[in-house]
């Protein structure tokens, strides 16, 4: 049987660690190679993994996900490495469906997951609006994507030592990146086959500080690669937030301009709202009228949040040369790599 090297880079995420390595321990493909990267935690990450017996390497100091990742890949020896989150939980079968994927094609670099639109862990309904809105823009990507999944993903050591390391210089990023360089070789999926549940955000600030800065640190990729990844972030989409952002932004005209500054704001609103129609309509099915009321105010504002980290990302572009080459091979990966 092929030895799987699994690997769950960790900061502070104690809580839902537990369960993410039972939900490791009970995979029905043998034989698997657990390691957690404990990334400079401050709570009892450690103590948790060696109580259930994972093998357990420690940082000094927080690194970032990048650097626990190829940390965890240096130590693996394994012919397939698995990257998962430790605030994931994978299906039983997970590991032997994604085994299979990748045996059944030799152009295929990465099969990713996809996570159930319910939480691993019921915190707030904030969380459950993002488990709903993750799960549904991911499953509508399914199939081949250049966006890489990273929270729970497969690929076979050749191609991880081909394409070379996670760039440690990115800390919120660095999986669009990889995802950019590993689709020059190969093929990813992304497959509702390989299935698990994520602890996703359960506090709306939080949720929209991460998410205002990855999308000003996605700018000067998208400006070098000038199109949008393959999956999840589509041209749709963006248009939705940016229509978001000026439906807020025009809502003042309505005090000077009367019924055609309100117009314009509602036209704006408008477009963001059928920018994810399917999605609207995927929440009302599963959890009613109400609850869409909720989400959609919500969904508004992490649009507007969105086009306002992009906004910010343009701008900081334009004014920094150091910003736009956020996205240069780090000299030891470019080393690694060649």
């Amino acid at each position: 049987m092929t030895l799987v090297s699994v690997i769950v880079p960790n900061y502070n995420y104690a809580a839902s660690l537990e369960l993410c390595l039972r939900a490791l321990l009970a995979q029905t493909h043998q034989p698997i190679e657990l390691i957690v990267v404990d990334d400079g935690s401050t709570d009892d990450s450690a103590e948790v993994a060696r109580r259930l017996g994972v093998r357990v390497i420690r940082t000094e100091e927080n690194l970032g996900p990048a650097a626990a990742r190829n940390l965890g890949a240096a130590h693996a020896s394994g012919e397939i490495l698995m990257f998962v989150d430790s605030d994931v939980a994978a299906y039983p079968d997970a590991v032997e469906v994604s085994v299979r994927l990748l045996a059944a094609d030799p152009r295929l670099g990465v099969v990713s997951s996809v996570h159930d639109p319910e939480p691993l862990i019921r915190d707030s309904l904030v969380e459950e609006y993002r488990a709903l809105q993750y799960h549904y823009w991911t499953v509508s990507s399914e199939g081949p994507v250049s966006f890489l999944f990273s929270a729970l993903m497969a690929m076979p050591r050749r191609v991880f030592d081909e394409v070379g390391p996670f760039n440690p210089r990115l800390r919120e990023t660095e999986e669009v990146d990889y995802g950019h360089r590993l689709t020059q070789r190969y093929e990813m999926l992304l497959t509702t086959a390989v299935r698990s549940r994520h602890d996703h955000d359960d506090k709306l600030l939080k949720l929209l500080r991460k998410l205002y800065r990855r999308g000003r640190a996605r700018v000067p990729l998208y400006a070098r690669r000038r199109r949008f990844a393959r999956g999840f972030e589509t041209s749709s989409r963006a248009g939705g937030s940016l229509a978001a952002l000026a439906a807020l932004a025009a809502a003042p005209l309505a005090v000077p301009f009367g019924a055609a500054g309100a117009g314009l704001a509602v036209l704006a609103l408008v477009v963001s709202l059928v920018a994810d129609l399917g999605m609207y309509r995927f929440v009302l099915r599963r959890r009613g009228w109400f609850f869409l009321l909720y989400f959609g105010a919500v969904h508004f504002v992490v649009n507007v949040t969105i086009a306002a980290g992009v906004a910010a990302g343009v701008v900081r572009w334009v004014c920094s040369a150091r910003f736009r080459r956020l996205y240069d091979p780090d000299p030891v990966m470019r080393q690694a790599v060649t």
